[in-house]
């Protein structure tokens, strides 16, 4: 029968192969949802995968999707790599496109495309400033960064509905929970005529970079991965992990704020309370499936959203639960965690032994 053998040493060809078997796993059994639905697996197959990715257009789309995705998982990379559990990325995404929308709505007609710029930088010190209450309240109080982050979510969630359906309401927008339409200069530069894909797409990919670079060849990514992998061994060289935990949290924060002031900035050119997309949530998928890596997680989250695009595309098209996409997501999380078991361990068949001899019996004198 086979059992899990523990590994002398990681593997390293498990830890690459185990996110794309993950992937397979993740389809074999998406078929399977899609015949016990009565839905055709090649058709739904190809809205998931081949449809995304088709055109110009289905492309600039996927950009658009990926880039929050990106730039919240590099920040929680950081974090998880820190041992800090920021859970609460959504609450920081909501907090920073509160923050870039408020500054927005001040923009007067003419103020020039320069005013874009404030607009973002707000967006990063409103996600920041809520990532800051979790770093205040873990240093202070012990209190866990877990319930801490996730609890804020809530907390962000209602801040945004008040704002939308209160005195930030559009007077002119039919009663609508919306705020008005931000000014054309507030808005994120389009990189093409006719495509919704703007400059968010070049920053998120110069902030992979950058993100590369201060992990592996930095001293102060140096500090961080020890304190989060030996913390002992971090204590011991003199690391502060006070300001591991701040710096983590604020970094993450701000990456997610970030992903916030390009959303409202950018497609949705104002705020409703449909800015909480789950995006938040979404990708710490993406970061753990991109293995903490900067590269990594470019490619896991052009894969998280083509999740998004073809469970949108599958409500419209084939009838489809909106909800599907959700579930595309857990399966790959829990595929990707069994198949990270063979990293330490490996698959060994070890046949059934043989029934020791019984011992002889001795009979009485």
């Amino acid at each position: 029968m086979l059992q899990l053998e523990a590994r002398p040493a990681p593997s390293r060809v498990m830890s690459i192969a185990s996110p794309l078997l993950a992937l397979v796993i993740t389809t074999l059994i998406g078929i399977a949802l899609f015949v016990l639905l009565d839905k055709d697996p090649v058709r739904a197959l190809q809205i998931f995968f081949v449809e995304p990715v088709k055109n110009g257009y289905a492309l600039s789309e996927l950009a658009l999707k990926a880039t929050p995705l990106m730039l919240i998982a590099l920040g929680l990379a950081v974090c998880f790599r820190s041992n800090v559990w920021n859970i609460g990325a959504e609450g920081q995404f909501i907090m920073g496109a509160v923050a870039a929308g408020g500054v927005a709505m001040l923009a007067e007609p003419g103020i020039g495309g320069w005013f874009v710029v404030p607009v973002l930088a707000a967006g990063v010190l409103g996600g920041m400033a809520w990532a800051a209450v979790v770093a205040f309240l873990r240093d202070k109080a012990n209190a866990s960064e877990i319930l801490v982050s996730l609890m804020l979510v809530y907390v962000a969630t209602l801040v945004l509905g008040y704002l939308v359906y209160g005195p930030w309401k559009d007077p002119d927008g039919y009663n609508f929970p919306q705020t008005i339409r931000f000014a054309a200069d507030t808005q994120v530069p389009k990189l093409f005529t006719g495509l919704r894909m703007n400059v968010g797409v070049l920053g998120a990919l110069v902030a992979v970079g950058i993100f590369w670079v201060f992990l592996f060849r930095t001293y102060a990514g140096f500090q961080l991965q020890v304190g989060g992998l030996a913390p002992a061994a971090a204590r011991y060289a003199g690391f502060s992990s006070r300001r591991a935990l701040w710096t983590a949290l604020l970094l993450s924060g701000g990456m997610a704020g970030l992903a916030g002031a390009l959303e409202v900035a950018g497609p949705q050119g104002q705020l409703t309370p449909y800015v909480p997309a789950g995006y938040g949530f979404a990708a710490i998928i993406v970061a753990f499936v991109g293995r903490l890596h900067p590269v990594g997680i470019v490619f896991s989250a052009i894969l998280m959203s083509m999740f998004y695009i073809g469970g949108e595309l599958a409500q419209t098209r084939m009838g489809l639960p909106k909800s599907l996409t959700g579930v595309f997501q857990g399966l790959l999380l829990f595929s990707l965690l069994a198949c990270d078991t063979l990293v330490h361990h490996r698959l060994r068949w070890r046949g059934r032994r043989a029934a020791s001899p019984s011992a002889p019996v001795v009979e009485a004198a």
